[in-house]
């Protein structure tokens, strides 16, 4: 991977909090194959670091690593990591909550507690926080535009029913109010719909698994993927070459399918199955009554389907990476062909062993 204007060397101290997650360990593994030898990488208490040491294919006592395990709730262990650090990759957040409150907590709690002894520590030169597409709105954005970094993002985001979408924006605007205030130099990265093995489920952007039958609600819809390997060689770059602070950077691969050409392949390839395709106009007016009932009932169903949602999952949207690859040089590590041929295999072997 060739860095340009790079503002690190390979001594310099790094952390990356999430490390035992889906896309941490591969930007771990991104680090060490660019020879960093110094990376502190945050765990959950309840990680298993002999499993951590294996999966990143390293020997326990790899002086490269070092694996810190604790809560980012917890200014004493944000004191800890931040010693002497010089670029965090922030990967850590608060997914799979629905929980408004817990979903804020872990996710814009943690960033201040993190961004205060980063601060504090005072060697800091990056902090790159990965965000994600679910921040973005298409409400107002016309049918097949193309989705980039100047698109606006949700402006209520309690509204759209999702605790994630909702602590990611908020994440977002405190990094905002950090940097006015401290100058804290920052990097947003926004990830698409990220897959590979760890993460084998059909996204909801291809549509969803309930009623007994699969309802096919993406259509034509360009899929905004980016395989794992790709995506964190993208955030590793965005930590380590100069010239880009306060820049906000999509992740996508090339070559992107449709909703349909994936459910094509993946019943193809992996199971077949029956599925049912839902219309856009039928899905909105779906939405739309569900959202009414929704207000109507006082919240007697979940807020799950909305018309803020429908627009940002479900609405005819194109995707570029062109200024990902203009200004951090990057490009697709691994070909979207192969990406998605890995990753039906892993999706068939997971169901033998089901």
């Amino acid at each position: 991977m060739e860095i340009k204007n790079q503002i690190l060397d390979s001594n310099s101290q790094i952390l990356v909090t999430g490390a035992g997650g889906f896309i941490g360990k591969r930007v771990v593994l991104s680090l060490l194959e660019n020879g960093f030898t110094k990376i502190r990488c945050l765990a959950r208490p309840s990680t298993d670091p002999d499993r951590m040491y294996k999966a990143l294919g390293v020997e326990q006592n790899d002086h490269r690593i070092e694996i810190f395990e604790g809560n980012l709730l917890s200014p004493e262990d944000c004191a800890q990591v931040s010693k002497n650090t010089n670029v965090v990759f922030h990967l850590a957040a608060g997914r799979g909550l629905k929980s408004y409150p817990d979903a804020y907590l872990n996710s814009v709690v943690t960033t201040r507690n993190l961004l205060d002894q980063s601060i504090r520590a005072g060697f800091l030169k990056r902090f790159v926080n990965v965000s994600s597409f679910a921040v973005y709105t298409n409400r107002y954005k016309t049918n097949n535009r193309i989705l980039d970094e100047t698109c606006p993002v949700e402006k209520q985001p309690l509204f759209r029913g999702d605790a994630y979408c909702f602590a990611k924006i908020k994440q977002e605007e405190l990094l905002n109010e950090y940097s006015t205030k401290y100058s804290i130099p920052y990097v947003i990265i926004r990830p698409g719909v990220v897959y590979g093995p760890g993460n084998e489920g059909i996204h909801a952007r291809v549509g969803l698994d309930t009623f007994g039958i699969f309802l096919h609600l993406g259509g034509a819809n360009t899929l905004p993927l980016t395989y794992v390997d790709n995506c964190a060689e993208a955030i590793v770059l965005s930590g380590l070459v100069g010239g880009v602070e306060s820049e906000v950077f999509n992740v996508v691969d090339d070559d992107l399918p449709s909703s349909r050409e994936f459910l094509h392949l993946y019943k193809k390839h992996v199971k077949n199955f029956p599925s049912l395709y839902i219309p856009k106009s039928i899905s909105l007016v779906l939405s739309y009554g569900w959202e009414k009932y929704f207000y109507w009932s006082k919240g007697q169903l979940p807020n799950s389907f909305n018309i803020r949602d429908w627009y940002a999952t479900w609405k005819k949207t194109n995707y570029t990476n062109s200024k990902i690859k203009q200004l951090l040089g990057w490009r697709q590590k691994v070909s979207t062909h192969d990406a998605l041929n890995i990753y039906f295999k892993i999706c068939r072997e997971r169901l033998k062993d089901a």
